[in-house]
């Protein structure tokens, strides 16, 4: 198939069909289609600027009739071109409002997700994998010359500025296959998907969901759910992106209509490379956008010990949270039953100026305040702390190794919150962000903050602070607990003010502040959380209560401010 438009989207199959040249971006089927839906657009709005325009055709010939037109345009005059047709000439009386029909519908385009997609065995009329990256490049400059020939015409003259827009595509994946799974395998039916082995990205990407939020939490299944879709998939529909989660190999299978979750996954998770993973069993398995009426659940395969997701194709799951979220679930439970404590916080490794490091995790859910305080720490303490890396931003695990809590990371990446950041920290991150429903309530972005060897190299734990982000007073911005049992039942309780960032409004607890894992294993959790917590006190680490008051009106960038030049005092005794 040479393209699919969708609702918000294009994906292109620059494999089987690659333009070269303006003429060929025009007789393309895909320009035709986009152009229909476009033309269908202003009818159904009644869009009066333009009516006067296409109302000069029959609505059954407008958009073979205007393609005409535009090609034209290409190589002859105005005046040529009314020569030679009479209607044309009565459409081009009214140029002024041809040409900004053709600025509106190239804004229409590049508001669009647009995909390209390269096979790494191309036979057709297309590009071969060598020039992959390439090809990205020279369809921006063809798509941006074919809108500029058009409208230069239009215009009049060769525009005073020129703007180097990205025009072509937002991002494009190199395909191959990659099967790990047995013929007779419950798995074989994923085997024909393609599986991703290089993505190039033109930032700024910017991608909107049906959803700005997430809500609920996943059940655990009786028994595994890809037998509810087995016979409804379509692997030409899905493509495979593999990630380390952590210490565990995650292959995620997401739909071409959430082709921006699926991308946005790299900058959160380690890629995994085909020629690293190529015939291996993978340790999580997530298929996103499954063919079925039901909800997002998950199961422990432990015949082939693999940890299996599954979320509908349905506007309900259409936000990138959901995406992440279940993979987190997956590891987290994969954690727990290997006896490990998932933590649902933030955790930084700080050099101070005079050398000494120091390594703090800032425990609570989503909206508590944990990466705004860190991000409050950075800007705060400035030149007095040497470096400040990021081991997890959302979620992490501990370890007891030798006798001490250890931290690991999970993502390296972080998935950001950006109405509650500091002004301006959008900007500072534009050209390795992915933006998400900017001009919405609860904006994202999500931004790569460590590279996976860091993030898994282990690090003593030093101060574990709970994230407060409702109490409107307290004594002092960090306070500390004398024993494991009264820190305990702050941690487990979980309590938090939603911040809207979820579908939970008012005060809320959590078991132990982590719905993904913890409270699906809790049970096992609490074992883990009584030898973890006894672990700290016994080795002298700082555990304590960090008032964010995030959640507190008026004390959105002040909260944080406060509670990270205390921890900053902390740190420097």
């Amino acid at each position: 198939m040479e393209f699919v438009v969708a609702k918000r989207s294009v994906v292109l199959n620059f494999s089987e069909k690659f333009c070269k040249s303006e003429i060929e971006v025009l007789n393309s089927e895909c320009f035709k289609e986009v152009w229909g839906k476009y033309v269908s657009h202003i009818y159904k709005s009644e869009n009066q600027a333009f009516l006067p325009v296409l109302d000069l055709f029959a609505r059954e010939n407008v958009v073979e009739e205007t393609i005409n037109l535009f090609k034209l345009l290409l190589g002859f005059s105005i005046p040529e071109i009314g020569e030679v047709n009479v209607q044309y000439a009565k459409v081009l009386k009214k140029k002024e409002i041809v040409y900004d029909l053709v600025q509106n519908f190239y804004d229409y385009w590049r508001r669009l997700e647009r995909y390209a997609v390269v096979f790494t065995r191309a036979t057709m009329d297309g590009v071969e994998s060598n020039s992959f990256v390439e090809a990205q490049t020279k369809f921006n400059d063809i798509i941006l010359s074919t809108y500029r020939s058009i409208s230069e015409k239009l215009f009049g003259s060769a525009f005073p500025i020129y703007r180097q827009l990205p025009a072509g595509v937002n991002a494009a994946l190199l395909l191959s296959k990659n099967k790990w799974m047995d013929e007779n395998s419950e798995y074989a039916f994923l085997a024909k998907c393609d599986a991703i082995e290089q993505i190039v990205i033109r930032p700024p990407f910017i991608s909107y969901s049906a959803k700005n939020k997430r809500t609920g939490t996943y059940p655990e299944a009786k028994e595994n759910p890809i037998n509810r879709i087995k016979n409804s998939f379509n692997a030409n529909d899905y493509y495979c992106y593999a990630a380390k989660v952590g210490s565990a190999l995650a292959y995620v299978y997401f739909h071409r209509d959430y082709m921006a979750h699926g991308i946005t996954i790299g900058n959160l998770f380690e890629f995994v490379p085909l020629s690293a993973c190529k015939g291996k069993k993978p340790d999580l398995l997530y298929i996103y956008g499954g063919e079925y009426n039901g909800e997002s659940e998950f199961f422990h395969d432990k015949k082939n010990n693999i940890y299996v997701g599954l979320a509908p194709h349905d506007d309900s799951i259409d936000y990138f949270g959901y995406m992440k979220k279940m993979l987190l679930t997956l590891y987290n439970t994969s954690m727990i039953d290997q006896g490990h404590l998932p933590i649902h916080g933030a955790c930084v490794h700080i050099t101070m100026k005079n050398g000494t490091t120091k390594n703090v995790v800032i425990m609570g859910d989503s909206g508590a305040g944990k990466s705004e305080s860190l991000e409050a720490l950075s800007e705060m303490a400035g030149d007095n702390i040497s470096s400040q890396l990021t081991i997890f931003d959302d979620m992490g695990t501990f370890k007891i190794e030798n006798g001490q809590v250890m931290a690991y990371g999970t993502e390296i990446g972080a998935f950001v919150r950006l109405d509650d950041m500091t002004a301006g920290y959008a900007y500072r991150e534009m050209d390795r962000a992915i933006f998400m429903n900017p001009d919405k309530t609860n904006s994202r972005l999500v931004i790569p903050v460590a590279t996976y060897p860091q993030i898994m190299k282990g690090y003593k734990v030093d101060m574990y602070l709970y994230a407060n982000n409702y109490d409107e007073k307290c004594e002092s911005e960090v306070e500390f607990y004398n024993n494991a049992d009264e820190a305990k039942q702050i941690f487990i309780r979980g309590a938090r003010r939603a911040k809207g960032t979820t579908q939970e409004s008012g005060m809320t607890e959590s078991f132990f502040a982590n719905p993904f894992g913890p409270v699906q294993r809790e049970a096992q959790t609490r074992v883990i959380i009584d030898k973890t917590f006894e672990k700290l006190f016994e080795n002298g680490v700082a555990v304590g209560n960090l008032h964010t008051r995030l959640a507190v009106p008026g004390m959105e960038q002040d909260g944080p401010a406060l509670a990270a030049k205390k921890l900053f005092e902390l740190l420097g005794k």
